[in-house]
């Protein structure tokens, strides 16, 4: 507690932008500079990144034709599972785990790479919507195995799916970066197996000439 009469700070209107109501009355001590308002970023960080937006959107649009694909190549009742949509989160996630490795550890940074696949393509390709829609359907026709066998089995097989995916990229990765580090430490293995090569071609093309 102060003493009455101990002059802390001095109160002024806080710095609102248009439409915002009414300011909050704040505190700030003697000497401080004024309250200012934030930046308004909003609509400067859409027109920065529309470019990034619309490469989102197109691959949202080819990886939702991909699932529509699917679902015409494998249709289903109302009370059979949908194979298409369990196909398309499990296919889907197995995807991911590859591009989680590929981007982390293999490709060079990218601004596209990984929102036109990642959040367009597999966001679309993928659905948790439909996952759940597919599931209270065959509740309410009274398939209660197949649902919850629906439910858990996506569930699950996504999970490996991921898991296979990161195994699968990072076996790749690794075979590649170590091809390429045991050409930069025997390039002379390189150059030997090129100056064969060049030789063993005129010889090649010397008894094609010979032959009758």
């Amino acid at each position: 507690m102060f003493p009455v009469g101990h002059r802390v700070g001095t109160v002024v209107p806080a710095v609102t932008s248009p439409g915002a109501g009414h300011g909050v009355e704040l505190m700030r001590p003697e000497g401080s500079p004024p309250v200012s308002a934030p930046p308004r970023r909003g609509s400067q960080g859409l027109r920065d990144r529309w470019d990034v937006l619309l490469v989102i959107a197109v691959g949202g649009a080819l990886g939702s034709v991909a699932r529509w694909g699917l679902l015409v190549a494998l249709p289903h009742t109302a009370t059979q599972v949908p194979w298409a949509t369990l196909l398309a989160n499990i296919t889907g996630a197995f995807a991911l785990g590859l591009l989680m490795v590929l981007l982390l550890d293999f490709w060079p940074p990218s601004r596209y790479v990984r929102p036109f696949v990642g959040v367009g393509v597999l966001g679309g390709y993928t659905t948790y919507s439909t996952y759940m829609l597919d599931t209270r359907t065959l509740l309410s026709n009274g398939e209660v195995p197949q649902a919850f066998g629906y439910l858990v089995g996506t569930l699950l097989t996504g999970l490996v799916a991921v898991w296979a995916g990161v195994l699968v990229a990072r076996t790749a990765v690794a075979a590649i970066v170590g091809r390429q580090r045991s050409r930069r430490r025997h390039p002379d293995l390189r150059s030997a197996r090129d100056d064969t090569d060049s030789q063993g071609a005129p010889d090649a093309d010397a008894r094609g000439r010979s032959r009758p």
